[in-house]
């Protein structure tokens, strides 16, 4: 079988074996995917590694708030009218006294109000000793009983339910929680992913001699990943070896880079098991392709063997007998991210809590030829509400889609010029546009070109061409 151009890898897949039937068509492939997992189970973290996780259980205060009497103000705490005779910070009041006081300091007991030190002047009474008295911007009658006093339970009252359960947690809730007496918050399950980055031809950095290429997944994959739903937890650079592989794959837990938070009472393990293991290359079928061997001798079994796409076709999913997935990508940058977006977008989402990743239609720019047997993903370029063919997107190119704003999902049958045609939206642009929003555009420039029409018959011009106009020789 003669390797698919799209799917051409970074370092060669040529597949050896005759031509055999993928059994799983896009569609297929993503429900399969989806339907493999079940949503990991919550768990409590620290506050510090909670923003952006899902609330499994309400923030409940776990004292009052505050839990003392403090000052609103500083100044001084003071006890009855004055003038006020001054006593030690701290001490209890007796009536006509004063202490100095802080911003959020503990209101000592007997203290009524608090007096700002910006109406307050320090002065002596006849016998010559300090007192305290009102002056600078006090208003008459100042203080009142209880101003500038925070009361306690002021905020919330012990027990009181300050965040409810399914809200993703940002900045704001992780301060309230902590103020509410938390270090650690229930939140929904994440999976963590460990990378295992194959090849000996690849190179880190630099530009690569010829029979090298350079490493795009160390740069492109963890950050997909986190935008998937993903924890990253660390990756692995391993060569083309069958032990390389082996032991790659037996490796089942990774470093968690997560310390435990002084007096949090959560206990963070040196080490945390991987959720899935996410390969690049070895997914073909030459002599130096070992995912599927290692997956067999690890006494897994093959969820996904090949999708009938491209590019991607040779991806594969497995799951190990300690429950881990391995997600195993083509080399190809192009074919792996189109690999991703089918099964590892599902696969995440499913261990994740979420929902099947949506698909959209968008009206198609141009007309593709059909393609039988298989489902052709093309990232594509918005232009006038059409979605068409972005260019540079060749065995090996990442420049397409860099500039892309979706990826269409091709039938094989092909599609019509004006046609809608299935579209998912990349992790890091914007949603695909809905039918009601493309549906207005098309209108707008279909009255548009009458307009156009109308004008140049009338300066007796040649008219624009009725019905939609293939856009795509005009994308860079």
């Amino acid at each position: 079988m003669t390797a698919d151009p799209g799917d051409a890898p970074d370092h060669p897949e040529t597949e050896q074996t005759p031509a055999r039937h993928l059994a799983h068509t896009w569609e297929e492939a993503r429900t399969v995917a989806f339907e493999a997992a079940t949503p990991i189970p919550a768990g409590r973290v620290p506050l510090q590694h909670a923003l952006g996780r899902i609330l499994a259980e309400d923030i409940t205060a776990l004292q009052d708030m505050p839990h003392y009497a403090s000052s609103a103000m500083d100044g001084w705490a003071v006890n009855g009218s004055g003038p006020w005779i001054l006593a030690e910070a701290g001490h209890r009041l007796a009536p006509h006294e004063a202490s100095p006081i802080v911003t959020g300091g503990l209101i000592p007991p007997g203290a009524k109000a608090v007096l700002r030190s910006e109406n307050a002047v320090l002065g002596t009474d006849d016998d010559g000793l300090p007192v305290l008295m009102t002056g600078g911007t006090a208003r008459p009658g100042e203080p009142r009983n209880g101003q500038h006093i925070r009361k306690a339970a002021e905020e919330a009252s012990q027990g009181e339910v300050l965040v409810k359960v399914g809200i993703r947690l940002n900045p704001a809730h992780l301060a309230l929680a902590a103020l509410a007496g938390h270090d650690a918050l229930l939140v929904q399950g994440k999976p963590l992913v460990k990378l295992l980055l194959t090849g000996s031809e690849v190179v880190s950095k630099g530009l690569p001699e010829p029979g090298k290429v350079r490493d795009t997944f160390s740069h492109q994959l963890p950050a997909v990943v986190e935008m998937l739903g993903g924890i990253m937890g660390g990756q692995e650079k391993i060569g083309d070896s069958y032990e390389e592989w082996l032991n790659g794959l037996e490796d089942v837990a990774l470093a968690s880079g997560a310390p435990e938070p002084e007096g949090a009472g959560v206990p963070v393990p040196a080490v945390l098991p991987a959720d899935v293991v996410i390969t690049t290359g070895g997914t073909g079928r030459s002599g130096t392709d070992h995912l599927r061997q290692a997956v067999a001798e690890l006494g897994g079994r093959l969820i996904i063997d090949g999708v009938a796409m491209r590019p991607g076709h040779p991806v594969v999913l497995a799951e190990l007998p300690d429950g881990r997935f391995v997600l195993g990508l083509p080399g190809n940058p192009l074919a792996a991210m189109m690999a991703l977006s089918t099964v590892g977008e599902p696969l995440l989402a499913a261990l994740g809590h979420g929902k099947m990743p949506p698909v959209q239609e968008v009206p198609s720019g141009t007309t593709i030829e059909p393609d039988p047997g298989r489902t052709r993903l093309m990232p594509f370029r918005l232009l006038y509400g059409m979605a068409s063919p972005a260019q540079h997107t060749g065995p090996g190119m990442m420049r397409g889609l860099a500039s892309a704003d979706g990826v269409m999902i091709v039938p094989p049958h092909g599609v019509q010029l004006g046609e809608p045609v299935p579209a998912f939206a990349l992790p890091w642009g914007p949603p695909v546009p809905v039918p009601e929003a493309a549906g207005a555009r098309a209108k707008a420039k279909a009255a548009s070109r009458t307009a156009a029409r109308t004008d140049a018959k009338s300066a007796g011009k040649p008219a624009a061409p009725a019905g939609p106009v293939d856009w795509s020789a005009l994308l860079g």
